[in-house]
């Protein structure tokens, strides 16, 4: 089996070289395509989702190559013309790309990321720009959930072992630090991200020695700074917990450290925690505090706070890095408009007896309206790509599908939400840190109501058309004799 190195170039879907093939020998390689990366549904029914992946993009657009092995590979399937081959000898990205940055909050149909370029480039791109944004934006998205249902408390990612694959782990923590987490377990992603890696022991720890006191006595006497002891290996109660104490007590307070903790992995939880915290205090281990474990999502961390569960901090696994109750965040690729010899934008639409299908033509802008007395976002407005919002007067906004609820915005402000990444092929975006990301994400999370943040049945938010916008596609609809 050959080397498979990590130029990822060659990760892409086959008809993608394919078209690239066709559109060289039709003579519409050069040809200027313009492509939609947008999303239809938001996850787990929620009322946004959370934008993520946007640096291991460009990471990919400003590696992109074909070396010699790759050349020979594709001329073994035998359907690659060689003019073809020679064209992908000196293959980089050479177009325009515009998108939505990194931990903004996003929503159905708006496009995350708007991509301009020849048509064999255009096309190429698309399978490794939709895998990083729909894995990074799907786990965000969880992950935002998440520690808004643990109303602040921490949360760990935990679930590297349960990832779909090394890059599903690295990225997913990467991805899950965006949204909200606090730490990981992926001692990976901190080292090249720089997300705080944190974790204490397992159950074989406990099991190793031939008592659990002495593994407890074990782990303080070398990590007095971090002691965090699991103990649920045998009975948190009755020997876990008793054991925990008296290590505490003999090993840290002599030193003066008070700051401690246990963990529970399994059990009722909620009664479990109450005793617990009940026998700490008791003991003047007031400041220790309890961690809880195991098969945790939003759902399950809202509710044990409802029934009073006493926990300072949740590790979440299985179920945030693979977005287990809704694990597919449907991002799609789509052709929005051509340009043809003179430089004219010519929309493009596809259309579907699933309206939910039908895309929105034409090169495009988007601009978030948000209220000046409230900062809070109030919506979202899609227009032509040459337009512009006046935010010193008033608009008018309305329904795309129920075009009579309409709606004058004033004292706001209107913000473009795409913005240039590369133009000609050169990177002209800066990229922020991950911190700087995280508390963008944070902000934008922040701005917008309450009732769009709910998790079930949340607020529609208003993702509308501009007046010209709307008009282009209602005649491309009606031209094409498709009858809404």
């Amino acid at each position: 089996m050959k080397d498979i190195k990590r130029n990822l170039t060659m990760l892409c879907d086959f008809y993608e070289l394919t078209m690239g093939n066709g559109y060289f020998r039709c003579g519409m390689k050069d040809k200027i395509l313009y492509f939609d990366v947008f999303y239809r549904n938001n996850p787990d029914n929620g009322g946004f989702a959370i934008v993520a992946g946007l640096e291991q993009v460009i990471e990919y657009i400003k590696d992109l190559k074909f070396d010699e092995d790759d050349i020979e590979f594709l001329r073994s399937k035998n359907v690659f013309c060689e003019e073809f081959l020679d064209y992908l000898r000196g293959f980089k990205f050479t177009g325009d790309i515009y998108a939505v940055p990194e931990g903004t909050v996003v929503f159905p149909g708006e496009p995350l990321m708007t991509v301009r370029a020849n048509a064999v480039e255009a096309q190429f791109i698309e399978t490794y720009v939709l895998m990083m944004m729909n894995h990074q934006s799907l786990i965000a998205t969880k992950a935002a959930r998440i520690t808004r249902a643990a109303k602040g408390r921490a949360i760990s990612e935990f679930g590297s072992r349960r990832a779909q694959g090394a890059d599903a782990a690295i990225l997913g923590a990467r991805a899950a630090y965006i949204g909200g987490c606090g730490s990981t377990a992926c001692t990976i992603t901190d080292e090249v991200y720089g997300v705080p890696a944190t974790g204490t022991m397992a159950h074989s720890w406990v099991q190793m020695f031939d008592d659990e006191y002495t593994a407890f006595k074990t782990y303080c006497e070398l990590y007095p700074n971090n002691a965090t002891l699991l103990i649920d290996t045998y009975n948190a109660l009755e020997s876990g917990l008793v054991n925990a104490i008296r290590a505490f007590k003999e090993v840290l307070q002599p030193l003066g450290i008070k700051k401690c903790g246990v963990r529970l992995d399994s059990g009722d939880v909620t009664y479990l925690t109450k005793k617990i915290r009940q026998r700490l205090d008791e003991e003047g281990l007031d400041e220790c505090r309890i961690i809880v474990s195991n098969s945790l999502d939003e759902y399950v961390i809202r509710e044990l706070i409802r029934q009073g569960a006493e926990v300072d901090a949740f590790g979440v696994g299985e179920r945030l890095i693979t977005s287990k109750t809704d694990p597919v965040f449907g991002g799609v690729y789509k052709l929005c408009a051509v340009e043809d010899k003179d430089g004219n934008i010519i929309p493009k639409i596809k259309i579907s007896e699933n309206v939910g299908k039908i895309t929105t033509p034409h090169f495009k802008k988007v601009y978030r309206l948000r209220s000046k007395d409230t900062g809070k976002a109030e919506a979202d407005l899609i227009c032509v790509y040459d337009e512009v919002i006046d935010d010193t007067k008033p608009l008018e906004i309305f329904d795309p599908e129920h075009t009579w609820k309409r709606k004058v915005l004033e004292n706001f402000t209107a913000t473009e939400l795409l913005v240039p990444i590369f133009k000609n092929g050169e990177q002209v975006y800066e990229l922020p840190t991950l911190e700087e990301i995280r508390s963008h994400c944070k902000k934008e999370i922040e701005g917008i109501w309450d009732e769009v943040r709910r998790f079930n049945n949340p607020h529609n938010y208003y993702v509308d058309l501009s007046q010209k916008l709307w008009n282009i596609k209602a005649e491309m609809l009606k031209l094409s004799g498709h009858r809404n």
